[in-house]
């Protein structure tokens, strides 16, 4: 069943439709709630429920969805999700392969380059992904 993807009002509508999109690891529907989603507002509907899986599908659909279509987008996401609580710990927990594939969304937005960031400003979100 496909899941329902419509802007959430708050961290809570947010949560629910994270456990979802994780619960079906529909990285397609995580895509569409993160093209919906202003950048800005990441950190305050993640609230402090940043887990390792949530972290990880929203890099997997940025990477398989967005980057391609809307680097600006894929960039602004990653800038206000280091900026959510729990950032550190769940950086801190990624496995060699997670890591792996953080880089890659980090070298597709290198090549897919756009005038919304410049390269020194992605060397430094790299640097907050600590790569």
């Amino acid at each position: 069943e496909k899941l329902h993807i419509s802007e959430p009002a708050n961290a809570y509508d947010f949560g629910q439709i994270i456990n979802a999109i994780n619960t079906n690891k529909d990285k397609a529907a995580c895509a569409e709630l993160l093209t919906i989603t202003d950048p800005k507002k990441l950190p305050m509907l993640l609230s402090n429920k940043l887990e390792g899986e949530i972290f990880f599908i929203f890099i997997e659909s940025l990477e398989y969805y967005i980057v391609g279509k809307d680097p600006g987008l894929a960039y602004q996401h990653l800038f206000y999700l280091s900026k959510a609580e729990r950032f550190k710990v769940v950086l801190a927990l990624l496995n060699k392969n997670e890591k792996k594939q953080v880089h890659q969304l980090f070298d597709l937005l290198s090549e897919n380059r756009t005038h919304q960031y410049s390269l020194e400003d992605l060397e430094s979100l790299k640097k907050v992904y600590e790569l």
